[in-house]
């Protein structure tokens, strides 16, 4: 198992819109091969919005494999050009 940390940085006013796009990929992701489970967690200390989906997978290449996944891409970019501040960070945690 591999637990990956994905890190957004979300444009004030766009919280909503941002947890509603995450609940429909995370349900996406519940029928994807490799994939085991999703979490979306929220910042609550002053400043601006931070996102962290803690996903969880078989093996990395699996998460690779889905990031590299069209649908993804139409996911990410749709959230560059309206909901992000920038690039999401992620962070992988090798078990």
């Amino acid at each position: 198992m591999v637990t990956i940390g994905m890190n957004y940085f979300v444009r004030e006013g766009k919280e909503q819109v941002f947890e509603d796009a995450c609940a429909n990929v995370i349900k996406t992701m519940a029928s994807i091969d490799g994939h085991d489970e999703s979490d979306i967690y929220r910042r609550v200390s002053d400043g601006s919005p931070v996102y962290l989906v803690v996903s969880r997978w078989e093996n990395e290449k699996a998460f690779r494999d889905f990031v590299s996944s069209d649908a993804f891409k139409k996911v990410t970019d749709w959230g560059k050009l309206n909901i992000l501040t920038g690039p999401p960070k992620h962070t992988t945690y090798h078990e």
